[in-house]
């Protein structure tokens, strides 16, 4: 496919990991989903602690213009769980509060770069947590040179699609297709399905089929 999802034990590292000012940004991107352009672009008036949700109006794209979700079902309500509801609320004490009332500003107040959040944020955390692989490359002494084995911001958004579907028992939410195109902002089921159907667990119907063959037969 081209990409892969962090299992659920990386996550936990990557959790562990977390520092600062990315901590409450990455923990919303890991449990939320939201793409990239959304979390730059999320304000706290989006953020109702209250109900433990936020909503998704605005988006910063590449060039840091703010502006509408990509499609209508971009324009959403997402459900935060109290790791990040608790994380959220710490960090609004320091966050400083810029003109545009950005959850996560840069320095000035202004929205941050996607690039600062990769080298800054995302990557350094990654290699904290030892969620790493081999450059390829080796340093000074001869030792190889890690780096982190989930380079964009992306793979956490993969992540939560498939916490969303996984089984309950298995750690998952077990929700239903539709659910997850909701929570994911996808524009029709099919893209949903294209992506994240080999996610979904496929049921064993040998009972279900005799049970209805012994009904029908007698």
């Amino acid at each position: 496919m081209g990409w892969t999802i962090p299992i659920r034990d990386k996550v936990k590292a990557i959790v562990g990991a977390l520092e600062g000012r990315w901590r409450p940004l990455l923990l919303t991107a890991i449990f939320t989903g939201l793409r990239a352009s959304e979390r730059r672009g999320l304000r706290w008036t989006d953020i109702d602690f209250a109900k433990h949700e936020l909503k998704v109006h605005q988006r910063a794209d590449r060039f840091k213009v703010i502006g509408a979700p990509k499609s209508t079902s971009g324009e959403r309500t997402v459900p935060i769980p109290p790791i990040v509801v608790n994380a959220l609320k710490e960090w609004k004490l320091a966050c400083l509060k810029g003109e545009l009332g950005l959850a996560s500003p840069n320095s000035a107040g202004k929205v941050e770069e996607h690039g600062n959040i990769l080298k800054r944020g995302l990557q350094p955390t990654l290699i904290r947590a030892g969620v790493t692989m081999d450059s390829g490359e080796k340093d000074a002494d001869g030792n190889p040179m890690l780096v982190a084995k989930y380079p964009g911001l992306h793979s956490l958004r993969h992540f939560f699609a498939s916490w969303c579907i996984n089984r309950k028992e298995d750690g998952g939410l077990g929700l239903p297709p539709q659910t997850v195109q909701d929570r994911m902002g996808h524009s029709t089921i099919a893209l949903t399905m294209d992506r994240y159907s080999h996610l979904f667990p496929k049921g064993d119907d040998r009972d279900e089929m005799a049970a209805a063959e012994a009904a029908l037969l007698g």
